[in-house]
């Protein structure tokens, strides 16, 4: 297991762990979640040994095999399959090994040797790694000719893909990632999380996926206040359980802030009566001693809103026979040469439209986004667009594209040039840049700063139509989570790309596909689309875990097959006569699910207490001395706690179940 006793960090002045203890098992699953700065990196820092506790200790077996994601990667001419293939340095020194006895003379000891090398190489999956290897990268998007090109070939997210490749080529007892969703796809984050939920050993993820986190973790590890608290279940169980005891300390601060109002209006009432004076002092001193709850910090939330767009053209933009690609024109010769990414494009977007693209990738979605958005001219055909038609382009790189030695207000100003100064200091404080901040050079934010910049320049705009290529990329949770709510409350017209698949549910009601060169509708919803990529592209080859798996020698369990797309057609917007029914519809559905959620909560309520039970008779059984002789009865007592406990968490956990399936069929 791993164990953190009385661990404590500081960061130059900043304090970032105090005297932290958490206990991990073997075999856990565990997401490491907390505010951007809270140490989530320095705590990986620490368990590699690149860091140390400034007090305490941190202790895994010895024995244990770390793997994590290397953060750089040298511009080599090696090529990518043989670099993946690197991350398992001990079959690496194997052959080594055996290349160095082969060029031996032959003799009695150098052929024993040889023996030795051969037995450890076939333990090692030696004869299969280079097609485990092929496979692990197909599923992380390359292709069977990238895998032969240098790793210098490739730009730095590719090349971190690389890096990912070589930790999970790894043999690994504790495997640690941090972020690993962050340059990849949904299609390859759907392959990396079925080969997670198949990895033997201990896994620490780090991420702000949330569906990512829900899908693979057992175990959430919050870093609050410069403590690690341990919650079970995943990242969902971890919001309803934090929920509940936000709800319980609001409840405590009210009940002590009540008997402070009231100890303090005795005391200003009778401390100058004689008769009352030692009645008096003696609640000045209670007063004094009582302990202050801490006020509930639920973390400042971050949110916004777009502004209703001022127009809206219908159909805001028609593509007839489009062929969409780019064109290339030869330097020395002038010569003009076009490369046709999705051709034979027939679609139209209306008012109100919100729909989410999907395929794997090099399908061509950012052509098709960058088509749409008038960044590429089509090859073929004809795209008409809507007179009043303003567009809003978040692009997969808009990051990049910003100004980094200019300020938020100067990139603001730019778009708004007759704006008065306060109005767009006032709009970009909205947006979390107060202060100083609003007028300093933006080159040292972090990434979701940034990006929270290019978004606040898209809302300034006012767009009818919004084009988002990954807009998540770099942002933490709680900015997704506002960009999720501001994207469903919006009124224009969405076409997104992304791989974090809670915003594509809460934001798009279809699908469109992009795939073997086609646009076509997606008639299923995601869970409908990872069907698909396991039955089309992801459902071939040999297992791909290492050796910590090696029991597991199916890639993918067999899918049955998927139905083809069938044609979408958009719903005409409602009229009011629709949304008032809808919204009566909605009022009666509100009646019949409340009195179940009442009780969910309670249920959820009671979970949370019998889950912080069960972790404290755990703790007490996983310490040595709890099995000496002299500690027998209490030994048995824990026991019998743990049976009960377990017992009553089931029964709650089948009547939570059961009422949400209730709430599941009013819906």
């Amino acid at each position: 297991m791993i164990r953190f006793t009385q661990v404590s960090l500081m960061r130059g002045v900043k304090p970032l762990l105090e005297q932290v203890d958490v206990t991990l098992n073997p075999g856990d699953k565990i997401g490491l979640i907390g505010a951007n700065g809270a140490g989530k990196s320095s705590l990986f820092a620490m368990m590699r040994n690149e860091l140390h506790p400034d007090q305490g200790d941190i202790d895994f077996p010895a024995k244990w095999r770390v793997a994590y994601v290397a953060q750089e990667t040298p511009p080599l001419e090696r090529a990518a399959l043989d670099y993946a293939i690197d991350g398992d340095v001990n079959l690496r020194k194997l052959q080594a090994e055996l290349e160095r006895l082969e060029a031996e003379p032959e003799s009695t000891e150098n052929g024993i040797a040889m023996g030795e090398i051969y037995s450890a190489l076939a333990d090692a999956d030696a004869y299969t790694v280079q097609s485990r290897g092929e496979q692990l990268l197909l599923g992380l998007g390359f292709t069977l000719d990238q895998m032969k090109q240098p790793v210098a070939s490739f730009s730095g997210g590719w090349r971190m893909r690389l890096n990912l490749a070589q930790a999970l080529m790894c043999p690994s007892d504790l495997l640690l990632l941090d972020e690993p969703t962050n340059h990849l796809d949904l299609d390859a984050i759907i392959w990396l999380e079925d080969w997670l939920k198949r990895y033997a050993g201990t896994l620490i993820i780090i991420s702000h996926d949330r569906d990512f986190l829900d899908e693979i973790v057992n175990v959430i590890v919050h870093i609050d206040e410069r403590k690690l608290k341990r919650y079970s279940g995943n990242y969902s169980a971890f919001e309803r359980q934090r929920a509940a005891q936000m709800a319980l300390a609001a409840g405590a601060l009210e009940k002590q802030q009540r008997k402070r109002a009231h100890l303090e209006s005795f005391i200003e009432r009778f401390k100058a009566k004689a008769s009352k004076a030692r009645q008096a002092q003696s609640r000045m001193k209670a007063l004094a001693k009582m302990e202050e709850l801490a006020p509930l910090r639920a973390a400042a939330e971050f949110s916004f809103e777009f502004r209703e767009p001022l127009n809206a053209p219908n159909p805001l933009l028609v593509m007839e026979d489009v062929d969409a690609g780019y064109r290339n024109e030869d330097e020395k010769t002038g010569e003009v040469s076009e490369k046709t990414i999705v051709s034979g494009i027939n679609f139209s977007l209306q008012i109100g439209q919100r729909i989410g693209l999907l395929g794997i990738n090099g399908a061509g979605k950012s052509t098709l986004i960058k088509t749409i958005a008038g960044e590429l001219q089509p090859l073929t055909g004809e795209s008409t667009t809507g007179k009043g038609l303003n567009i809003g382009y978040f692009a997969q790189h808009q990051v990049e594209m910003l100004r980094h030695d200019e300020s938020p207000l100067w990139h603001l100003a730019k778009i708004a040039p007759t704006t008065r100064e306060q109005e767009l200091r006032n709009f970009l404080g909205g947006f979390n840049f107060p202060g100083t901040m609003v007028t300093s050079p933006i080159a040292p934010f972090s990434g979701g700063e940034k990006a929270r910049l290019a978004l606040a320049l898209i809302v300034w705009q006012r767009p009818n139509l919004l084009l988002l290529d990954e807009p998540t990329n770099h942002l933490d949770l709680e900015t997704r989570e506002a960009l999720t709510e501001a994207l469903a409350q919006f009124e224009g017209t969405l076409v997104v790309v992304s791989h974090d698949r809670h915003l594509l549910r809460a934001t798009t009601d279809q699908f469109i596909i992009v795939a073997d060169g086609k646009l076509q509708p997606f008639d299923g919803d995601l869970d409908d689309y990872k069907d698909w990529l396991f039955q089309t592209k992801l459902g071939k080859g040999t297992d791909v875990l290492p050796a910590a798996g090696k029991e597991n020698k199916t890639a993918y369990p067999v899918q049955s097959p998927v139905a083809p797309p069938k044609p979408v057609v958009a719903a005409p917007p409602a009229s009011k006569e629709q949304k008032r029914k809808e919204a009566e519809d909605r009022q009666r559905l509100s009646a019949l699910r409340k009195p179940i959620e009442q009780k969910i909560k309670k249920l959820d309520e009671q979970m949370t207490k019998l889950t912080a039970k069960k972790t404290d008779v755990d703790a007490q059984l996983g310490e040595e001395s709890i099995y000496d002789a002299a500690n027998k009865a209490k030994l048995k007592q824990l026991l019998a706690d743990q049976t009960q406990v377990v017992k009553e968490l089931g029964d709650l956990e089948m009547e939570w179940l059961d009422l949400n399936e209730q709430l599941e069929a009013l819906a």
